[in-house]
């Protein structure tokens, strides 16, 4: 079985003015394609090749770079694309709303924290919104394409809403400025499509 590059649920310009359309065409059909292959290739002919993503996150080999490398990459960007919506934006609602509030006392901490750990990762990674069985939520950040479905990475837990911050993300746009990056991203969020997940993973 190999991986393929999942198809965007919009078009490139679509996430404007927030995210420019040729980021998202890098992004997706250079970066996420490059770890797409580059995943299939690290597990042609081994015993990898017949599970899905997530039984190969969950009990990675952490020394194996090539596959934690190309599958946290081709996993992390899948996720991305599909929290993200032109018509994103606003706060959740619901059961992941009332998890939210519980762990943070409101969205706006929610918020804060969310961005601090996104703004404050020391080079490339990931921001990540988490649920625990139980539905309990936690929110960290982890360096390169590790997640927190990887053996003893990050808050645990099964990603619910992800952020980018590798440069190749947000740099053609913003430069430096990642924290309006980061700000503009709460514009694009489909909470919908996060609750889903949300509900799934509890």
């Amino acid at each position: 079985m190999s991986f393929q590059l999942p198809k965007l649920p919009y078009a490139y310009d679509a996430l404007e003015p927030h995210i420019d359309a040729r980021t998202m065409e890098i992004h997706h059909s250079k970066h996420h394609n490059g770890y797409t292959n580059n995943l299939n290739n690290a597990i042609q002919g081994t015993d990898l090749e017949s599970k899905s993503i997530l039984d190969i996150l969950e009990n990675m080999d952490m020394s194996n770079m090539a596959v934690r490398n190309n599958g946290g990459g081709f996993y992390n960007h899948d996720l991305f694309w599909k929290i993200m919506s032109p018509n994103g934006g606003g706060e959740p609602s619901g059961d992941l709303a009332a998890a939210i509030n519980e762990e943070f006392g409101s969205f706006e901490e929610f918020k804060n924290a969310f961005s601090k750990a996104a703004a404050t990762r020391f080079g490339s990674g990931w921001a990540w919104l988490c649920v625990h069985k139980g539905g309990k939520v936690k929110v960290c950040s982890t360096p390169n394409q590790d997640n927190p479905l990887m053996p003893e990475i990050g808050c645990g837990g099964v990603p619910v809403l992800g952020l980018d911050v590798w440069e190749h993300a947000y740099y053609l746009h913003y430069q430096n400025r990642r924290p309006d990056y980061i700000n503009s991203f709460f514009n694009l969020i489909n909470w919908e499509e996060v609750n889903r997940r949300y509900n799934e993973g509890k």
